[in-house]
């Protein structure tokens, strides 16, 4: 595969490199090339991670959907702050983003809400994420009362239920070189409304 970063080069718009080789994960990543992994501390700074799919990467930054009141959600409203890694291993790359976070609008959690299949909207009513679970028939039951609460009509979204966007100081490209020699770019920014600087790191 040919160099990412040219160092006598401007500097490039690193979203324009990530949907190009996110482009091709979709083309030969065989299962979920959306998926990422999503790093957030609680307030003390204790980590946690976790996959989840990225449903939107434009200037604002990189969007994913959850239950507010997961531990996830709960941790990225006591620190918003997250680091996301995409691992492509067809490939043999990765992108490593970092940034503060903030929700989208009530408008965009609607509008990506009714785009998901319905018994996925069901499910985010009867799932009282990262709680503790009975059983298995417990969540069954509750699917089923929800499904039977929403026959008919459309599936409302849930108050709790919202979007998260990552908005990136830092991304990182890494792409696998011949013995350990990496491929490694780093753009990084000390604001969002400030320019990108790009620089080569040591693999």
């Amino acid at each position: 595969m040919p160099a990412i970063f040219n160092p006598d080069s401007p500097a490039d718009d690193p979203l324009a490199l990530f949907h190009g080789w996110l482009a091709e994960a979709e083309e030969k990543e065989i299962n979920d090339p959306t998926g990422m992994a999503l790093a957030t501390a609680d307030a003390q700074g204790r980590p946690s991670l976790r996959m989840v799919l990225l449903k939107g990467a434009d200037d604002g930054g990189f969007t994913f959907y959850t239950n507010v009141e997961s531990r996830k959600g709960e941790q990225l409203t006591a620190n918003p702050n997250a680091a996301l890694l995409f691992h492509w291993k067809s490939l043999r790359r990765q992108v490593r983003v970092e940034g503060p976070v903030s929700v989208v609008t009530p408008e965009q959690a609607d509008t990506y809400f009714e785009s998901r299949p319905r018994q996925s909207r069901i499910g985010a009513w009867a799932s009282q994420q990262s709680r503790p679970l009975e059983s298995r028939f417990a969540l069954e039951k509750r699917v089923a009362r929800y499904a039977a609460k929403y026959a008919t009509g459309t599936v409302p979204r849930p108050a709790y239920w919202t979007g998260f966007r990552v908005a990136p100081l830092r991304i990182e490209f890494w792409q696998d070189g011949a013995f350990r020699l990496h491929d490694r770019a780093l753009y990084s920014r000390d604001a969002e409304d400030q320019p990108w600087q790009k620089q080569r790191l040591y693999p």
